[in-house]
């Protein structure tokens, strides 16, 4: 039995989505007939999959810009009620039915039913996720591998709940610092903005009317207002333009990576950055190694979810250090990237006989770390965001009432 999407008309005439499992498409039409709906569209969920899949070849495709997989929340969420329900000596294929029978967003549902369909038909449940890696992130179809093959499905799924409540917790705070600051940065070019197109002009117009010789900071505020009148959409397009080009530079490996050599020479953004790759390193090869992935395998896979090239290539590097038989933390210390005490945690791990444990300490100790960084870095900005847009204001209110003072003491 397979899973199909499909679109369907109901007795009003109204468009209905939605998965539904069958035999055959033509079995599936006539289920939608007897529900009282009008078929126009089925599609087997695992054909659109392996779909995506091969659309990932022969380059970059404008497709896979809008690929888009599910929030942390949802996966948090699916990857708990899975953990859950196995636990609960659920059968797989039965598991995977209940949870997509709980969703009630028909992308996840449709996706599960797929994945079922791959379970039934004798597939391990890692190659099923393997369908849509968009979604699950190669740490975590190589845990659940793992877990499959150790026979420990149950704790290594509990792992990965854990591990993604945690990123969406770490995610939720760091975007909840940010909100205050980019709100007050919006607001202050708005109120610049419109003082400079709207209530400038209209007051200094009445000071160039009089023919009075106007003060150098009056000039300066004119010539801006007009700058910013005449050519503000034109500065507009040209910002836009420059965050586009800039995404596109994102996609050229050797940009990227000067790019990141550049953060690490910034004073606090390279504790950022270090930190929180040094965090996602520790993390995820702590919850590969504590499934059983050997060492040299869990270090390959860690690499790739550092986004920092530097780092990331440090870690290849140290990985094949560690296979000709050299230390993970003299590996890893090479480099100079990674934080002296990760280095020292990893060394108690190895000498003690317990790196999971040790590994774990590391990333809380990181993540704790980079939450407090994020918090004082906000803290800093807020108070020159307010002065910043303080001055801004003076100025503009000093260019407007010099040529009020000026006229004042002619008429005296």
């Amino acid at each position: 039995m397979a899973a199909f999407d499909y679109i369907a008309l109901d007795a009003k005439g109204k468009e209905r989505k939605g998965v539904i499992e069958g035999d055959s498409a033509r079995a599936i039409r006539q289920q939608l007939r007897d529900k009282g709906l009008m078929p126009l569209e089925i599609t087997e969920s695992k054909k659109k999959a392996q779909a995506r899949k091969s659309s990932k070849g022969g380059g970059f495709q404008f497709s896979q810009l809008v690929q888009r997989g599910i929030s942390a929340t949802e996966l948090a969420l699916l990857t708990r009620q899975l953990a859950t329900l196995i636990q609960a000596a659920l059968p797989l294929d039965e598991t995977l039915a209940a949870v997509a029978n709980q969703s009630e967003k028909p992308r996840i549902k449709s996706m599960l039913y797929a994945i079922r369909s791959r379970v039934l038909e004798g597939h391990p449940l890692a190659t099923g996720l393997s369908d849509y890696p968009k979604v699950f992130p190669e740490l975590y179809r190589a845990t659940v591998d793992a877990g499959e093959q150790s026979g420990h499905l149950d704790t290594v799924l509990e792992r990965l709940a854990d591990y993604t409540e945690s990123q969406q917790e770490i995610q939720g705070k760091v975007r909840q610092a940010l909100i205050y600051p980019a709100f007050l940065s919006l607001f202050a070019v708005s109120i610049v903005v419109f003082m400079m197109t709207s209530i400038v002009p209209q007051v200094v117009s009445v000071f160039e009317d009089t023919g009075q010789q106007l003060p150098g900071l009056t000039l300066s505020l004119i010539a801006m207002s007009d700058f910013v009148v005449d050519y503000g959409m034109f500065m507009l397009v040209i910002v836009i333009a420059a965050v586009i080009g800039f995404q596109v530079l994102l996609t050229r490996p050797a940009f990227v990576l000067k790019y990141h050599m550049f953060l690490f020479r910034l004073p606090l953004i390279s504790r950022l950055v270090r930190g929180l790759n040094a965090a996602l390193f520790t993390r995820t090869f702590s919850i590969l190694t504590g499934s059983g992935v050997n060492v040299i395998e869990a270090m390959k896979i860690s690499a790739k979810v550092v986004a920092n090239l530097p780092m990331r290539e440090a870690i290849l590097k140290a990985t094949d250090r560690v296979r000709e038989g050299t230390g993970i933390k003299n590996a890893l210390d090479q480099s100079k990237l990674f934080p002296p005490m990760t280095l020292q945690l990893i060394a108690s791990g190895e000498n003690s006989g317990k790196l999971e444990e040790m590994l774990e300490r590391a990333a809380v100790q990181l993540e704790r770390e980079q939450v407090t960084l994020i918090a004082y870095i906000v803290g800093i900005m807020e108070p020159v965001i307010i002065l910043a847009m303080g001055i801004l204001v003076l100025l503009i209110v000093l260019g407007i009432l010099l040529p009020i003072f000026d006229m004042n003491s002619l008429v005296k």
